[in-house]
């Protein structure tokens, strides 16, 4: 068990560069790793991912505020109707047998991956992306905010791997400022899932802070390197990323579903 925690600690260091990095990603590690290297049941490796990504997002985000990455209306509409989402999700996700819940987050990251490598028609410019507000419609934001958070509650994933692609893809903001931005939206999700989830699902908080400790550090370090890197090499590189684990996760859990089933 000693051995394994310390295998579990070391691929924590990559939700934390995943974050400050590409803005997202976390829940996508942190959900397999606590499922599959610690054999968490489904559930709680769901609300407790919820826990680690959102404390780490709130530390990766005061890191891209202070660099003026941040667009802070777009940000919070989004926010506000992932809130909604996301508590509604981490109360319906109770009612999901554990393999489906994995199911469906592995289509989503695989739904989502295809969008990123294949991008948009016009990337936005940096001038471009500051009237985001007046070319990302109020209600698309509150509606495509919803079903982000709702997916997030729900599978305890969502969070940036859904909001970066909606903000750069639908929004017209530049990678940066979509990877910086996710990070608000994520806490305000995160914090909101938690909360559904948490009237039925008891975390081991020993673990769960310590993930929490590791997953802050690897944030600081990707952080300081957004920004470094080409904005498609990028968005690239995160889709190609993102879709390997997806049919990773679908691969482990289709067969516990047929079985159930069966």
């Amino acid at each position: 068990m000693e051995l394994t925690l310390v295998i579990a600690l070391l691929l924590t260091v990559l939700v934390g560069l995943s974050l400050g990095l590409l803005g997202g990603g976390g829940s996508i590690l942190t959900v397999p790793i606590l499922t599959y290297v610690l054999g968490m049941e489904p559930r709680a490796a769901i609300a407790s991912s919820l826990f680690v990504v959102g404390v780490t997002s709130a530390v990766g985000l005061i890191t891209h505020a202070r660099a003026g990455r941040v667009r802070w209306k777009t940000g919070l509409l989004f926010g506000i109707a992932g809130m909604v989402g996301a508590f509604s999700g981490g109360w319906l996700g109770d009612w999901i047998p554990g393999p489906l819940l994995m199911i469906l987050f592995a289509v989503m990251m695989i739904a989502t991956a295809t969008a990123m490598i294949r991008g948009r028609r016009a990337p936005a410019n940096d001038a471009q992306a500051q009237n985001d507000g007046a070319r990302f419609p109020l209600a698309r934001i509150l509606l495509v905010g919803f079903l982000v958070g709702l997916a997030t509650g729900l599978v305890g994933a969502g969070g940036g791997f859904l909001i970066v692609p909606a903000l750069n893809l639908l929004g017209g903001l530049p990678m940066a400022a979509a990877v910086a931005t996710s990070l608000l939206v994520i806490v305000m999700n995160t914090t909101s899932g938690l909360t559904g989830a948490l009237m039925s699902v008891p975390l081991n908080w020993p673990i769960v802070l310590t993930f929490t400790g590791v997953a802050v550090a690897g944030s600081l370090l990707g952080a300081r390197l957004t920004g470094r890197i080409p904005e498609q090499a990028l968005r690239r590189g995160f889709g190609v990323f993102v879709l390997a684990m997806g049919v990773l996760v679908l691969t482990q859990e289709a067969p516990n579903l047929m079985a159930g089933l069966a």
